[in-house]
């Protein structure tokens, strides 16, 4: 994306209505149709279609004619929406470099004499995740987390911290953005590693052992997914 375009881009994504159709779009993850998005962020069809036709031409959507639902209806073809290849290089989806530059640093200020530089940033990761989930149960005290319970609560903290997730299947909540990306593309063991720690520690720190982090790497994608550990749901 050229520097013009990227302008262009963050000044489409100003607007707080267009942020959130068009994240919801991204998490949707099929083509999405005008009245879809409008309810999603409660506004009539008509501007949502105004929003919606500012994101196309800003480069962010990518717009079509397409039946939905696979019932042919009578009347025109309803138009649907769907993100456009090119990556935006801005703050959606969430990109948290210096939360990854910070385990780094840490771990070198913090490696101890036996261990490795890589398990000294495990280790760092690890806690950082445990810190943040132990902050999250004081903050909400969800008592006892059953498997569906917790995901969902995931489903929504971690959306906040970029990771876009979203269901595969029954008790499966797939990560589709790495926050840490393109660095993890030059150092996809390095990065995925500390993924992995951060998200168990998260788990651990938030009491939700009904739960686990594994790491199953996908293409364009974060390495990680959260799958039901088979408990009390």
């Amino acid at each position: 994306m050229t520097s013009d375009a990227a302008i262009g881009a963050v000044a489409a994504l100003d607007d707080e209505l267009r942020r959130g159709m068009y994240r919801f779009i991204r998490r949707a993850r099929r083509p999405v149709t005008r009245d879809e998005a409008a309810e999603q962020v409660g506004i009539s069809r008509k501007l949502a279609a105004f929003h919606l036709d500012k994101l196309v031409d800003a480069g962010l959507l990518r717009a079509r004619y397409e039946q939905v639902g696979g019932v042919r209806r009578v009347g025109r073809t309803p138009k649907v929406y769907e993100p456009a290849d090119t990556e935006v290089q801005i703050s959606i989806p969430e990109r948290r470099h210096q939360v990854l530059a910070e385990i780094l640093a840490d771990a070198v200020l913090a490696e101890s004499a036996d261990e490795t530089s890589r398990e000294a940033a495990m280790r760092i990761a690890r806690d950082r995740g445990a810190e943040h989930g132990q902050a999250l149960r004081q903050q909400l005290r969800p008592g006892r987390l059953g498997a569906e319970r917790a995901l969902t609560l995931l489903q929504s903290t971690l959306t906040d911290q970029g990771f876009e997730p979203g269901r595969e299947s029954a008790g499966c909540l797939r990560l589709r953005n790495c926050p840490f990306h393109p660095l993890a593309a030059k150092a996809p063991d390095l990065v995925c590693g500390i993924n992995h720690a951060y998200l168990r520690g998260f788990l651990n720190g938030l009491e939700a052992d009904t739960v686990t982090a594994t790491l199953a790497p996908t293409a364009g994608e974060c390495c990680v997914e959260l799958r039901s550990t088979g408990g009390r749901v």
